[in-house]
C-alpha cells in the first residue's frame, strides 16, 4: 500500500499540480456527527473526475466542504485541508471562492422560480460588478451551448422543465466564468435522453472552456462514461479509485453500480453484504 502511495506522488510531481487538492478531510456535523472520515481526492487541471457513491455515502458534504457551504447546515471541516489553486480554502467565504473560479451547482437544481431564464442567468455575473460588455457575451456564450435556455429565456425558470431547470443551473455557473465546477447530481429525476444531453454539454464545457468538474454522481454508468477518473465513497470513505476506464472494468464496481453481475454473485444475500469484503478498503 505505501508503494503505491509513493507511486502516485511520483506521478503527481511529474505534471502540473491539481487545481484542486482534498487532503484527509473530516467533517462533523453539530459536534457530534462524523459524516466524512478522511477523505482525500485530487481534480487536475481541466480534467473531469466522478465521486461516486449510494445515496448518504457522503458526495454533497464532500463538495460543500470544498465550496465551504457547511456552516449552513451546522456542519464543519475539522481535519485536513483542501487546497484550490495550491490555496487553502478553509478561511474564505463561498462568494470569495465563485470569484476565484470555484463554484457549486447544487443538486435540484434551485433556479429562482420567480425570476425569467434570463434573469436566473445574469445572477450568476452578480460577482463581476459592471463588467456588461463581457457579460453579454458570456450570456450569448451559454446560449449556444443551451439552445433551448435561448428559446425559454423569457418564461419563468418555475415554469420550465425539470431539465431546462438544470441546463438554467448549469448555465448559471457559467456566467461567473468559473475555473471549476462542483456538479451536484445533475441526472437526478431526469430522463435518460436528458441525461445524455446534459452530460454531453458539460463535457464541451470541459473540452472548449477548459472548466474543471467534479462530478457527484448515483449515476455511476453515465458519470464514468465522461469522466477521466473516479473516486467511490461508502459511508464517509473513500473506498475505491482508480482511472475511469479501470472502474469501468472492476467486477465489485460492475456488480454494485452498474448492475452487472458476476458469474458466483447470483442471490441478493451476497449484494447485501458486500460492504463487508475487506478487499475494498485494501
Amino acid at each position: 500500500m505505501d508503494q503505491v502511495l509513493e507511486q502516485k506522488k511520483d506521478v503527481a510531481a511529474e505534471g502540473p499540480p491539481p487545481i484542486l487538492s482534498v487532503n484527509n478531510i473530516e467533517v462533523i456535523y453539530d459536534h457530534v456527527i462524523l459524516v466524512l472520515k478522511g477523505v482525500s481526492l485530487e481534480v487536475p487541471k481541466g480534467g473531469v473526475v466522478a465521486l461516486l457513491g449510494a445515496n448518504g455515502a457522503g458526495k454533497t458534504t464532500t463538495l460543500k466542504a470544498i465550496s465551504n457551504l457547511l456552516s449552513a447546515e451546522r456542519g464543519e471541516v475539522t481535519k485536513g485541508s483542501i487546497l484550490f489553486e495550491g490555496q487553502e480554502v478553509h478561511s474564505q467565504t463561498p462568494n470569495i471562492l465563485v470569484k476565484r473560479g470555484c463554484i457549486q451547482v447544487m443538486e435540484g437544481r434551485h433556479c429562482f422560480e420567480h425570476l425569467t431564464v434570463e434573469e436566473n442567468l445574469l445572477t450568476g455575473a452578480y460577482t463581476r460588478g459592471a463588467d456588461r460588455a463581457g457579460i453579454k457575451s458570456d450570456l450569448e456564450l451559454v446560449y449556444s451551448y443551451f439552445p433551448r435556455l435561448a428559446e425559454r429565456k423569457s418564461s419563468l425558470a418555475g415554469y420550465i422543465s425539470g431539465g431546462e431547470q438544470q441546463m438554467c443551473a448549469i448555465g448559471r455557473a457559467l456566467m461567473s466564468q468559473p475555473k471549476m465546477m462542483l456538479l451536484d447530481e445533475p441526472s437526478m429525476g431526469l430522463a435518460p435522453q436528458l441525461v445524455e444531453e446534459i452530460f454531453e454539454i458539460t463535457s464541451r464545457l470541459n473540452r472548449e472552456q477548459g472548466v474543471s468538474l467534479l462530478l457527484a454522481e448515483q449515476n455511476t454508468n453515465m458519470a464514468l462514461k465522461y469522466a477521466q477518473y473516479g473516486y467511490i465513497l461508502e459511508n464517509g470513505r473513500v473506498v475505491l479509485d482508480g482511472e475511469a476506464a479501470d472502474l469501468r472494468e472492476n467486477e465489485d464496481v460492475k456488480e454494485f453500480y452498474l448492475g452487472v453481475s458476476g458469474e458466483n454473485r447470483k442471490s441478493f444475500r451476497d449484494v447485501k453484504h458486500y460492504k463487508r469484503r475487506k478487499r475494498w478498503l485494501a
